[in-house]
């Protein structure tokens, strides 16, 4: 019996000691140290952004020649895969290492491959600065969707044509601010904003390979906008009012299937499943494929088109079969708004935005409306909630009370 109470005692006694250790190891591992992309007289940094400690600072002090910098308030040291090695072995223990920000990378899309070369073939002039050869590359190995590359490389280009005396590599997060504020005073949108700082962020972060280099650029908010929509009534004028067998097919299929323009011109013939009555779209945003509903209507109006115009790959083909242009399709919905009197301007998506918009009327789950959409999160379905008008009609309006 006293064996067993000293056995029983020793173990307490054991479980409490690991309880310690593990309490110790876990308080020392709360210290943490975040690497940071620096750019220092035009070389690459690894730059060390910790809360101030004892143990941390003995331990920084002791990196191959560890530098103070006033502009980024941190510690940086060469930017070499050997002192990168170094800084894990001397901090393994003591403090955690977050790198997230330090090794995150942009996923490939798999989009079809994007021909720059018209980029390239551009006429020169020596007064206009021009992207340079390795960040047409990458966006050409990242795979970018084509209006993607056609919007970053302008955009990249205006910004660093404002800076003419400056080697881009020099440019600072100062002369960025300045150039996001002259936006700002050209009046120019949010999304306009934001996507010339992602077209900036691009040449950096990416091309030179510095993964949140410019780390505190402040973005400005995203534009709570309601989607446009237009009515059934509106859809069928334009429908009726457009001649042209293609060009009907083209409008009833981008709003009675929900279509993105660009989901629309990569349909291939094969993607019209005429017995399940589905159209299956490939690799679509996000880099997702789904499944979209084939009208009844539409389908009949699709195979006299077929047997008219005998595409041989897409389902809409252009000059010598190949895919028919994004331009091509919005001309063709605002010509056929315009012959219906629409006394406002409509677009390709505002069919896709109006195809949610009266199903979610007509009473359809808001989670079916997501899966035919191909929205990730239901958050970005949930926007046709606000311009639905079936809730609303329920309402009784004070004054009429």
């Amino acid at each position: 019996m006293f064996y067993i109470n000293s056995i029983r005692i020793l173990f307490e006694y054991y479980t409490i000691y690991i309880l310690n250790c593990t309490h110790f190891y876990m308080m020392s591992l709360s210290k943490h140290i975040t690497l940071k992309h620096l750019l220092i007289n035009n070389q690459r940094m690894i730059g060390l952004q910790f809360y101030p400690d004892k143990v941390i600072h003995a331990l920084v002090k002791e990196l191959p020649d560890p530098k103070w910098s006033k502009e980024f308030a941190m510690v940086y040291i060469i930017h070499t895969k050997e002192n990168l090695n170094k800084v894990f072995e001397k901090f393994r223990g003591v403090a955690w290492i977050n790198g997230n920000s330090f090794f995150n990378e942009k996923v490939i899309r798999d989009n079809e491959p994007v021909d720059v070369n018209w980029y390239r073939n551009r006429t020169t002039s020596t007064t206009y600065k021009y992207a340079p050869e390795a960040y047409l590359l990458k966006l050409e190995l990242k795979r970018y969707a084509l209006n993607t590359c056609k919007l970053y490389i302008s955009l990249f280009e205006k910004f660093i044509n404002q800076y003419p005396d400056k080697d881009i590599v020099e440019l600072s997060e100062q002369e960025i601010r300045g150039y996001l504020q002259l936006l700002v005073h050209q009046k120019k949108s949010n999304s306009y904003i934001n996507q010339t700082i992602n077209s900036i962020k691009f040449y950096y972060e990416v091309v030179m390979g510095m993964p949140n280099r410019f780390y505190s650029i402040e973005r400005p908010r995203k534009e709570q906008k309601l989607p446009q929509v237009v009515s059934k009534e509106e859809i069928l004028a334009m429908i009726a009012n457009t001649n042209n067998i293609k060009h009907r097919c083209i409008i009833s299929l981008l709003y009675s299937a929900g279509l993105r323009r660009s989901e629309l011109v990569a349909l291939r013939i094969q993607d019209i499943d005429s017995k399940r009555m589905l159209i299956h779209i490939k690799n679509a945003k996000n880099n997702k494929d789904r499944y979209s509903l084939l009208s009844k209507t539409v389908l009949k109006e699709l195979r006299v088109y077929y047997k008219e115009w005998k595409p041989q790959e897409y389902l809409f083909e252009g000059f010598k079969g190949a895919k028919y242009s994004g331009s091509s399709v919005k001309e063709i919905v605002v010509k056929a708004a315009e012959k219906s009197k629409i006394n406002r301007r409509v677009t390709p998506h505002m069919l896709r935005h109006s195809f949610a918009t009266h199903l979610l009327e007509n009473g359809t789950d808001l989670r079916y409306i997501q899966t035919l959409l191909g929205h990730s999160s239901t958050k970005t379905t949930e926007i046709y909630t606000q311009v639905a008008i079936n809730n609303f009609k329920s309402i009784k309006n004070p004054l009429d009370l």
